[in-house]
């Protein structure tokens, strides 16, 4: 982050603006709304500035600014688009101690002027650092379709009893949440629905009971999905921005993480091979108490936490425990990780039937019955088997599957670093080896492997024998 978002206060303050163009207008529209006292200097303006002349806190010189000018002002915007007059005022503003903008000329500037979605009395503000404007006006544009007007209103109705509700619930931690369940509530929907005189009624309600509801803990068990922070469902990261504490996987990227509510806590409890953090029982234990205390516990595990993420193993101690839970559901990394690389699970030609297997256990790598599940007509998905792969294809091999059977490893899948290895079952470990994948990683096994590749899918860059199966082999 190259600047420190701010809001400034400007009320009764002076701002001076010099220019008289479109962007001069909007810095002058800008001040004006914010309670500023307004110098605007132009011998012509433009129209657009013309329309502000005679306002109450604006003060317009038909002349180009000086130094003397600018002492007293704690802004100044230079938006001329006239190199001499942009060197002045710079010189001249910093000369005098003020903040200065001009526009285009990142040189002259000690802030940005962010997109402003407004929806008074909330201000949104909106910057690429310079980098890339036009991103942050077409932000603005879906902001501006996505927020209802009403939210404006739903703040002043709601600073009104500001006072009352720090009475009511005096814990700074408890007094959040109930904030947080006023505008997602009742009370919220209520007023959103045009229906204040309900929202009052509930909010008075909810305010005789004060904090009486809110000292009971929760667990959340939320699907993070496959690695691809917009694959996210809209309610995991509402419940990701109110959690009080997170405790995350090692599945979980660091682009999901940043989206956790800044002032949460946030505790790694990772595993792989020979790793652990912690125990599975001192997360569960931790998950307990934590939600003894009365906090909002989130459990956020990569994929889908109930398609081999052990939640259900950690769910039944927390509700042996009389802790409400809450369970979220995320994309499975087989449905994400084949969706990316572009090999579908099932395909009426190819596949009629998908499996999902783990190649671990409780006591190792798990004995499967290889010819029951790698056949003609279906997929087999492999989770938690690249450090296990070669035992995996000897044993398949043993048991009668074919040599040519088409395998794909797809390593770090719908993520940036997304890498897709394909080699016959007898070829695939080698193959791996050679390519020293960082992991995690899925195995697709079936023919539906031979249609990498063909499918058009953005991102898809083939390492192995793609073509050679898609030609010859057989299943």
């Amino acid at each position: 982050m190259d600047y420190l978002p701010i809001f400034l206060e400007v009320a009764g303050k002076r701002v001076v603006v010099d220019g008289g163009t479109t962007v001069a207008a909007r810095r002058v529209e800008r001040a004006l709304n914010a309670g500023a006292l307004v110098d605007l200097f132009d011998p012509e303006p433009a129209e657009e500035v013309r329309r502000f002349i005679g306002h109450e806190r604006l003060n317009h010189h038909a002349r180009v600014p000086v130094e003397a000018d600018f002492e007293g002002c704690l802004v100044a915007y230079g938006a001329s688009e006239e190199p001499d007059r942009d060197r002045l005022l710079h010189r001249a503003a910093k000369a005098a101690g003020a903040l200065v903008n001009v526009a285009d000329e990142k040189a002259y500037c000690d802030f940005i002027t962010p997109s402003v979605v407004e929806r008074e009395p909330i201000t949104i503000a909106i910057s690429t650092g310079g980098a890339a404007p036009v991103i942050a006006r077409i932000l603005r544009a879906r902001m501006e379709a996505m927020l209802p007007a009403a939210y404006g209103r739903l703040a002043l109705f709601l600073a009104n009893f500001r006072g009352r509700i720090y009475e009511a619930v005096p814990n700074g931690r408890n007094r959040r949440r109930f904030w947080e369940n006023l505008i997602e509530g009742p009370v919220g929907d209520a007023f959103l629905a045009g229906e204040e005189g309900l929202a009052e009624a509930r909010l008075k309600e909810d305010l005789s009971r004060g904090s009486a509801d809110l000292k009971h803990g929760e667990v959340w068990l939320v699907g993070a999905g496959p690695g691809d922070p917009d694959l996210l469902t809209f309610k995991a990261l509402r419940m990701m921005q109110h959690a009080d504490v997170v405790l995350y996987d090692r599945l979980v990227g660091d682009g999901i993480v940043e989206l956790v509510r800044r002032d949460a806590e946030r505790i790694y409890v990772g595993k792989k091979a020979n790793e652990h953090t912690l125990t599975q029982r001192e997360i569960t234990d931790l998950m307990i108490e934590r939600a003894q205390r009365g906090e909002r516990v989130l459990r956020l595990k990569g994929g889908d936490p109930f398609i081999f993420g052990r939640g259900g193993e950690e769910l039944e101690d927390v509700a042996a425990h009389g802790i409400p839970v809450e369970v979220v559901p995320g994309i499975t990394a087989a449905a994400g990780c084949g969706a990316a690389a572009g090999i579908p699970l099932t395909h009426r030609d190819h596949a009629q039937s998908c499996v999902f297997i783990t190649a671990h256990g409780a006591g190792g790598v798990l004995d499967h019955d290889w010819t029951r599940y790698a056949r003609k007509g279906q997929t087999v998905v492999v989770y938690m088997g690249l450090n296990a792969l070669g035992e995996l294809a000897k044993r398949a091999l043993e048991q009668g599957v074919e040599a040519d059977m088409p395998v794909a490893v797809i390593d770090n899948g719908t993520r940036l670093e997304q890498r897709v290895i394909i080699a016959r079952l007898d070829e695939i470990e080698g193959q791996v080896a050679k390519a020293d994948l960082p992991g995690p990683a899925l195995i697709v096994m079936g023919h539906v492997v031979t249609l990498y590749g063909s499918l058009g899918v953005k991102g898809s860059q083939s390492e192995g024998y793609a073509m050679e199966l898609r030609a010859g082999a057989t299943l």
